[in-house]
């Protein structure tokens, strides 16, 4: 398994990462459409893991506040969870936030993956909130 990085510009690239989001999000999660694809996909670097040349987990960074990083859209085909899938694509993502000079990310963690966030070593800092009618956390990592 690999994991590629690019922008919205990276055609092949950013249709791979929406493939996998529409999986998980649109059609397994029912998230709208509207709420998923959303106008910080231009802004996002996107990142998607492979398994060969088939396209198999995804997720997305952006800069923010303060220089704060951003962590989102973090997916992974349902066949391929357990696999350490989500944790190639999270590793990547933070490497090339490290190298952006990122001190700080964070991400709203859906409330049933927050035990794989913890793993990791991010931090809940917030009380569960609803967003596209599923239960969140928002948790954070010094890098």
């Amino acid at each position: 398994m690999n994991v590629a990085i690019g922008t919205k510009n990276d055609t092949s690239l950013y249709n791979d990462a929406l493939l996998v989001r529409r999986i998980v999000f649109i059609e397994e999660q029912h998230v709208p459409e509207e709420e998923e694809i959303d106008e910080f996909e231009q802004e996002a670097m996107h990142f998607v893991l492979y398994d060969g040349e088939k396209p198999i987990g995804a997720g997305r960074f952006r800069t923010i506040d303060n220089g704060l990083g951003k962590i989102e859209r973090i997916c992974v085909l349902p066949q391929y969870r357990g696999s350490g899938a989500g944790k190639l694509i999270m590793e990547a993502i933070e490497q090339f936030a490290k190298k952006q000079g990122v001190p700080k990310v964070k991400l709203n963690a859906q409330t049933h993956a927050e035990p794989f966030y913890q793993k990791l070593g991010y931090q809940t800092v917030s009380h569960v909130f609803m967003d596209a009618g599923i239960p969140h956390v928002t948790m954070v990592k010094s890098l």
